[in-house]
């Protein structure tokens, strides 16, 4: 979720990165100093807790997402979320005593992250959730990565396309079409909800990418990416909120299980989950920071199927391993046996899935 978040935000090391180095959480590559470092020399004691930590945050948020629609419109649990969220991370920005930019550029590629990353996934996954399982968001979030690595390529050009990374998207377009289960036929409102987490899992996708792009460059993109990007979500949703879901409900007609689960989902998703992330990066580096999102399907099915007694169909966890494996193909964590016989040309490091997030974080 956000990347950030739930957004496949990104963890970017400001201390020793270069202009255009960070880490990111959707697939697309991340060349980022620790990476030059063997996650697996690192003290484990530094950043194993965290990842563990993020991956129990990033994917919880699906449970609490469920929560909060039961009495929130999902536009207002997405407001909600992004007001919780800017708040954590603003205060970071006021401790860390970091600038956030004053170009009206940088503002207006920080609006279209915030909407594209942020706003608009964010609620695609709450309407979603209405109609699907929070195990099944869980598991949407993991195709992020064979969005943003086409995305990436074709259209930004800050990748290029391999017989090895065409080969693991279509594996993982496979697997995609067995959550789906084509063969029962495709209809009805669940096929709605899992195409608008499908969409949701896009949209970070493309906002990655996009933000490499625009915004890799931008000094100090450690806080002020994500700052910027929740502020201008929250400005849009502020506005847009009303229009479409009407006034919202007042905070004592709601009960405490939504407003902890909507505050915990904009706290610890976006603020706590982005520290940890950083953390991870700077002492892991950012392919293994990335690599929790292979965990998020793993969280969110157990806490769905343990926390609020769900159901999944057998094809839909087979699914996402399908799906898991052609996004480990597609960024050589996994090698395929045809490959191992040819001498391999050197090629950027990629850098995990979910991001996002910022997951894709959810």
């Amino acid at each position: 979720m956000a990347r950030l978040a739930v957004s496949g935000t990104w963890a970017s090391e400001s201390r020793a990165t270069t202009p255009g180095q960070c880490g990111n959480v959707s697939g697309v590559n991340a060349a980022t100093s620790p990476d030059s470092t063997n996650a697996g020399t690192a003290d484990l004691r530094s950043w194993l807790p965290g990842y563990l930590l993020l991956a129990l945050i990033w994917g919880s948020s699906f449970l609490f997402i469920k929560v909060g629609i039961r009495e929130l419109h999902p536009l207002y649990v997405t407001l909600g979320r992004v007001v919780a969220g800017a708040i954590a991370v603003l205060a970071m920005v006021l401790v860390t005593r970091a600038r956030l930019p004053r170009d009206p550029r940088v503002w207006g590629h920080l609006a279209v992250v915030g909407l594209v990353g942020v706003a608009i996934p964010f609620t695609l996954f709450a309407y979603g959730e209405q109609r699907v399982s929070s195990v099944l968001a869980g598991i949407w979030n993991a195709t992020t990565p064979l969005v943003a690595l086409p995305v990436a390529t074709l259209v930004f050009r800050t990748e290029r396309m391999t017989p090895r990374r065409i080969t693991g998207i279509l594996v993982g377009f496979a697997g995609v079409l067995v959550i789906l289960g084509v063969w029962h036929g495709i209809e009805g409102v669940q096929l709605t909800g899992q195409l608008m987490c499908l969409g949701a899992a896009a949209c970070y996708g493309i906002a990655t990418p996009y933000q490499r792009r625009f915004l890799g460059r931008l000094a100090g993109s450690g806080l002020v990416v994500p700052a910027g990007q929740l502020i201008t979500a929250a400005v849009a949703l502020l506005i847009m909120a009303p229009l479409v879901a009407g006034a919202p409900p007042a905070p004592t007609a709601l009960s405490s299980d939504v407003i902890a689960s909507v505050l915990t989902l904009g706290v610890l998703g976006t603020g706590l989950a982005f520290v940890l992330s950083f953390r991870v990066t700077r002492f892991a580096g950012a392919t293994t920071s990335a690599s929790v999102a292979y965990l998020l399907p793993i969280v969110a099915t157990t806490i769905g199927l343990v926390g609020l007694g769900e159901h999944i169909s057998w094809y839909q966890p087979v699914g996402a391993l399908v799906v898991l494996t052609g996004v480990a193909v597609s960024q050589g964590m996994l090698r395929l046996p045809a490959t191992r016989s040819r001498k391999r040309q050197p090629e950027p490091a990629a850098a995990g899935v979910s991001a996002s997030v910022s997951a894709g974080a959810p």
